[in-house]
């Protein structure tokens, strides 16, 4: 409840009040949210229930939910007693608020795939230096490396199970701050790499496999660097695979 003691909206300048209470509700839902209090997919509300909790008006309630859904948070059910489903944070919303100030500044693919290519080695790297890589990485890595080789001679399938290698490259580095910010790129480039896909196989341009085996060869030799601790080879591995496999999609 944001105050004891009769209603937290007064008559007085209403106007001004309701949107600074609307976004303290939104604070505290929001809080519960990031922190767990409130699991993905469960509901909040009837909306009766919040209204008596935070002793506010409606339409102070219906602006605070209203903000929490523009950031993705929630979706609001509509109806008498109304509510809300909580969405947990994903990388995906990272993405496409990143996608919208790239696309505002005009921003070219080739700027996410230099982003891209200096900073996934950098998670690779990490992923070399886990004391626990053996548990923590590396059985992550030989499940999407086993997807891969199996879509060998499938380009799309290729194409999909490579990146979600790479994908567990950056989400198992151990900073979760890196797994969130390239772990955004990543979803921005796959889909520009998938656009590519589609157009390239459609018209007998996708790259044979042999190309696609020199790729099952790289990701091989990244396990291994991993695996043996190599923090700077697998860096230096990760970048000349990274420029190797962009080129397709750039050129």
């Amino acid at each position: 409840m944001l105050r004891t003691g009769g209603s937290v909206e007064g008559t007085r300048d209403t106007r001004i009040r309701q949107p600074r209470l609307a976004t303290m509700v939104a604070s505290l839902l929001r809080e519960r949210i990031v922190t767990g209090r409130l699991a993905d997919g469960e509901v909040i509300g009837p909306q009766d229930d919040l209204l008596t909790e935070f002793r506010v008006s409606k339409p102070t309630l219906r602006e605070a939910l209203r903000i929490l859904e523009s950031e993705g948070l929630i979706t609001v059910l509509r109806g008498n007693k109304g509510g809300a489903v909580v969405h947990t944070p994903r990388t995906e919303t990272a993405a496409q608020a990143i996608d919208l100030v790239l696309r505002s500044r005009q921003s070219a693919p080739e700027d996410v795939a230099v982003a891209l290519a200096r900073l996934e080695p950098v998670c690779a790297g990490l992923c070399a230096e886990r004391p626990d890589r053996a548990t923590g990485v590396l059985p992550a890595l030989e499940t999407a490396q086993r997807a891969v080789e199996d879509h060998l001679e499938d380009p799309l399938g290729f194409v999909r199970a490579a990146r979600d290698f790479h994908a567990q490259l950056v989400f198992t580095c151990g900073n979760a701050a890196m797994a969130v910010a390239v772990g955004a790129l990543e979803r921005l480039w796959s889909a520009a790499e998938q656009d590519w896909a589609g157009g390239a196989a459609g018209r007998g341009e996708f790259p044979g496999i042999d190309r696609r085996a020199e790729g099952v060869k790289a990701h091989r030799r990244l396990i291994k660097l991993i695996a043996a601790g190599d923090a700077a080879g697998a860096e230096r591995a990760a970048h000349r695979h990274l420029a190797a496999a962009q080129c397709h999609v750039l050129g």
